[in-house]
């Protein structure tokens, strides 16, 4: 296919988003299905398309006078992919399956300026988040914004229970990976432009045989700042598909215990084949019975709450969850870290430390909720998180990272990560 043709395959997909409410990875997979002739590079392309048409919906709409899919979609040709109004036309003329020629105000959008529209939307953030995203970043909203409005890199974690950062850079030398700026573990793939594919690291035999994870250098860092030690006790409350859990194994060399945990079977399925994979001998599943974690109150040196949350932190990577968020999915959210902090205090020991994160940048989700906990546990204190992060990566904490409350919160804008949020506390 041609660009002409995977512009109009993008328009498709992203109506049939928008009509029929469905995840974009759904939408492009029933594309896909409904289409064998297309390669890997042309739904590779028009996932990009799609993508992109997403992460600056609210931009594009201004500058193109229109929130129609096409006019998202070529926007993003347009304004992002390098090409012109002179370049499409020619190309639309001498392809069939070109959509309709551009008109006159599609045009003038691939020049529009969109300097004089509100902050939030040059920031391509929902409107009705406008306080809560100016309370957390104040006159660095645009550029905030701007950046999570770009394409995530590839981050893996290299996992020191069977390799180095060297192995497996070796290993993966074909795609040059480079060493992240943060995580000590970590190697990147910055991503390319227009229709650039992602490398696809899950077939290389490093990955077969756990040599490394892939992982956003965000969540490495989190992990890296529970400060996990071998030999200590730790519950991973909210463990999921497990790489959290993984990254603490690798810290603490497979000594000690952790109890990895969630709510939801579904969730914690893949974690199985994840820890062997990996060679992870000191992580014990807890499966979501009554009763499953009454013998741990009490006894937990480090309890690592990775809570359920808005992903607004991972809006990079999942644009259409951006324009879903609703007041009320927030409320609940919130209700749900609540209760999964309080649930959390209980299995501290004296000295024990509640590690709280997010993939969230909203100051609701984040030290609001320690400030409740805070209020209603006298016996938690905040950890200093300057000297976690001294001790978790060699260097003194960047400017700008600390919150108001205590915390860090990382931003693609700030670390050239996904949201994330950290707020260590520990029981006197």
């Amino acid at each position: 296919m041609r660009l002409p043709g995977r512009i109009a395959a993008a328009i498709d997909v992203l109506s049939d988003v928008e009509t029929r409410k469905r995840p974009v990875s759904e939408a492009l997979k029933a594309w896909g299905l409904n289409n064998r002739f297309a390669g890997a590079g042309d739904r590779a392309a028009i996932g990009n398309l799609v993508y992109d048409a997403l992460r600056r919906r609210a931009s594009y709409a201004f500058a193109m006078g229109s929130h129609e899919p096409r006019a998202l979609v070529l926007a993003a040709v347009l304004r992002h992919w390098g090409e012109t109004p002179e370049t499409l036309a020619a190309m639309f003329a001498e392809d069939t399956h070109a959509p309709a020629p551009l008109t006159p105000l599609e045009q003038a959008g691939a020049h529009a300026e969109v300097e004089a529209a509100p902050d939030i939307v040059q920031a391509d953030f929902p409107e009705w988040l406008a306080s809560s995203l100016k309370r957390a970043f104040g006159s660095d909203l645009a550029a905030e914004g701007q950046a999570m409005a770009g394409r995530p890199s590839l981050d893996l974690r290299i996992n020191a229970l069977k390799a180095t950062p060297e192995k497996v850079a070796k290993s993966l030398a074909r795609f040059s990976p480079q060493p992240t700026r943060y995580a000590l573990l970590g190697l990147t793939m910055p991503a390319g432009p227009g229709d650039a594919r992602t490398p696809n690291v899950t077939t290389d035999e490093g990955y077969q045989k756990g040599w490394f994870e892939v992982q956003d250098q965000g969540s490495q860092m989190v992990s890296a700042l529970a400060g996990a030690q071998p030999g200590d006790q730790v519950l991973d409350l909210c463990a999921g598909a497990g790489g959290k859990t993984l990254a603490l194994a690798s810290a603490m060399g497979n000594k000690g215990q952790i109890f990895a945990y969630d709510s939801d079977r579904n969730r914690l399925a893949p974690i199985y084949d994840r820890l062997k994979r990996n060679g992870v001998h000191n992580a014990q599943v807890r499966a979501p019975e009554p009763g499953a974690l009454d013998d741990l109150v009490g006894k937990i040196d480090r309890v690592v709450v990775d809570a359920p949350c808005t992903g607004t932190g991972t809006w990079r990577r999942r644009p259409d969850t951006k324009w879903k968020l609703t007041p009320e999915l927030l409320a609940q959210r919130q209700s749900d870290q609540a209760a999964i902090l309080e649930e959390a205090a209980r299995y501290l020991k004296p000295g024990g430390t509640l590690v709280y994160i997010t993939c969230s940048i909203l100051p609701e989700e984040n030290d609001d909720q320690v400030a409740v906990l805070l209020s209603a546990h006298p016996e938690l204190k905040s950890v200093d998180i300057a000297a976690a992060w001294r001790s978790a990566f060699i260097t003194d904490i960047p400017p700008g990272l600390m919150t108001p409350g205590g915390g860090v919160l990382l931003t693609p804008h700030r670390t050239g990560t996904d949201g994330f949020y950290c707020h260590m506390l520990r029981k006197a």
